[in-house]
């Protein structure tokens, strides 16, 4: 009898839907304070998953859900940049 594989499943924080880890981008917080996108799912720190739709990113970072997700606030440059670095990806 085959066995199937569990799918991990994160939900988004702009959207609030469950999906498949691999489907999400991570959002990670190291144990410096810095954030940053991790494409690789493999960063230590903590993470939030986040639509590759940049509409569901606008919609997290206008609610506020990053900085409740990584317990810290974070600055409009750190934003711009991952907006900047999630549309680069998009292309």
């Amino acid at each position: 009898m085959p066995v199937t594989k569990k799918v991990p499943m994160r939900q988004c924080v702009g959207c609030k839907q469950l999906k498949a880890k691999k489907e999400l981008v991570r959002v990670v917080k190291n144990s410096e304070g810095e954030i940053s996108i991790d494409l690789t799912g493999k960063k230590n720190g903590k993470g939030a998953y986040v639509c590759h739709d940049i509409e569901c990113f606008k919609l997290a970072r206008k609610a506020k859900s990053f900085e409740r997700s990584l317990s810290c606030s974070i600055p409009s440059e750190i934003f711009d940049a991952m907006e900047a670095e999630l549309n680069a990806d998009g292309q």
